[in-house]
């Protein structure tokens, strides 16, 4: 047998990874339909069809996720397509799309501080009736209240109260 080197003279192009709307589908957890459905609303302007399927690249893939965060944030598709609107027009709209992305953060901060102070209260009650039970006596934990609470309990009063 001879060994036959073959030595290529053109740089190889690197082959990206293509994925089906199924694999998508279960990659993300996300119904085909949803899928489908963000492509009919324009979500994917590039994504390729071979032989009528869908094509995922992995800049489709990595759209999806900033989508996801985007609908997780609040934001509704339509404003979603102005987003991926904005990117095809490049650079004179980083800013919009940096005001987007801050705006969108501010509004999960809230929502953060917001369910902070009912997880705080939702620990405070569990520690009231907790200590309640345990000594059968509700009024001596209603005396505790605020001053005389364990630190961490006292911290969740006075921020869910605040």
């Amino acid at each position: 047998m001879y060994d036959i080197i073959v030595q290529n003279t053109f740089p190889l192009k690197e082959v990206e990874n293509m994925y089906t709307i199924g694999e998508v589908s279960k990659m993300f957890d996300i119904p085909i339909s949803t899928l489908r459905y963000y492509d009919k609303e324009g979500l994917f302007p590039k994504i390729e069809r071979k032989s009528g399927i869908r094509q995922f690249s992995e800049e489709e893939i990595e759209a999806l996720r900033v989508f996801e965060c985007l609908k997780k944030s609040g934001l509704k598709i339509r404003d979603i397509k102005k987003f991926i609107d904005w990117t095809e027009l490049g650079n004179e709209t980083l800013e919009e799309r940096k005001k987007l992305f801050h705006n969108q953060k501010k509004q999960i901060e809230e929502e953060i501080n917001h369910l902070n102070k009912t997880l705080d209260m939702l620990k405070f009650k569990c520690w009231y009736y907790d200590e309640a039970l345990s000594t059968g006596d509700e009024q001596a934990v209603k005396r505790k209240i605020p001053e005389d609470l364990p630190q961490e309990i006292k911290d969740s009063y006075i921020n869910s109260h605040s």
